[in-house]
């Protein structure tokens, strides 16, 4: 009878299933995936979960706890408009920002990468200076500095974090491409008469993904804080549309009588956070090839 090697006993695993065998063992990195699906979830039907209006005004209701009124179960604000409403909408407006301003992140960096990784040269040297001019000053400088300028909108705000942020994005991609231009692929696309932009975007790209998706998750959770930080300051999305950061800076004048109003908003912003870094960190150590997978 013919020996049967283990190896052809059982079949290696593919990369994808090696990856999300990775994922799932890692425990923080679920719980993120869970908690950012639930908070998605929560933003996209707001609508249809929302109890109140969360422009409705009620001055009567002004100041209601939470989980003493089932019209109103997480309290009502100063205007006596209910706080699970504006916390849901909230949610919308935060994480619309998180999700814009990490794919102008995304994109910015990543072209920026991709020419100068592939060019070199002068193009390279240029390129990575400018990134060394904009990483000396700090985000949240650059972010306030222009918004004083520019009208606060959803769209406004979100380019502005994501013109600003795209850096660190810019020097990952650069860093793989570098590696990679010269393999043997790489020079049979040259050999065929393929264009620099197709081997860019179609050779390339596709191969540095997996950090570029890493970076992605960690900048929504970015984008998410330095709306908060923007809006608490008076710069970001403006009154009476609610979002996080501005239902922070209307609760701050009454934190010593209601607290609930700062901590309700503060709590979803700090899980929102926590849950991209969680999952951002699962996916780096589930697609890092350099830890050892076991059989």
């Amino acid at each position: 009878m013919a020996d049967i090697s283990v190896s052809d006993a059982v079949p290696a695993r593919s990369y994808a299933q090696t990856i999300a065998r990775r994922f799932l063992s890692h425990r923080l990195a679920v719980a993120g995936a869970i908690m950012v699906v639930l908070l998605c979830a929560s933003a996209l039907f707001a609508q249809l979960v929302s109890p109140q209006d969360p422009m409705r005004i009620d001055t009567s209701q002004r100041f209601l706890p939470p989980f003493v009124s089932w019209s109103h179960v997480l309290g009502t604000d100063d205007l006596g408009r209910d706080t699970l409403s504006r916390l849901l909408y909230g949610g919308q407006v935060s994480l619309a920002v998180g999700i814009v301003a990490m794919l102008t992140t995304m994109v910015t960096g990543t072209l920026v990468g991709l020419a100068a990784g592939y060019y070199g040269g002068i193009i390279d040297n240029l390129l990575m200076r400018l990134v060394d001019t904009l990483l000396c000053f700090p985000q949240v400088f650059l972010l306030l500095v222009i918004a004083a300028f520019v009208p606060p909108t959803i769209l406004s705000i979100s380019l502005i974090i994501g013109l600003t942020s795209w850096m660190e994005v810019s020097r990952i991609v650069r860093a793989q491409v570098s590696s990679l231009k010269e393999m043997d692929f790489i020079q049979a696309s040259r050999g065929f008469g393929a264009s620099n932009w197709r081997i860019m975007l179609v050779e390339l790209l596709p191969n540095i993904m997996a950090p570029v998706l890493v970076a992605a998750t960690l900048k929504v959770a970015t984008a998410v804080l330095m709306e908060s930080y923007i809006s608490f300051l008076g710069y970001g999305v403006q009154p009476p549309m609610a979002s996080w950061g501005n239902m922070l800076t209307n609760a701050q004048g009454y934190f010593d009588t209601v607290p609930f109003l700062a901590i309700l908003p503060g709590v979803l912003i700090t899980f929102t956070v926590m849950s991209f870094n969680f999952l951002g960190d699962g996916l780096r150590d589930a697609i890092d090839a350099r830890l050892k997978i076991d059989p």
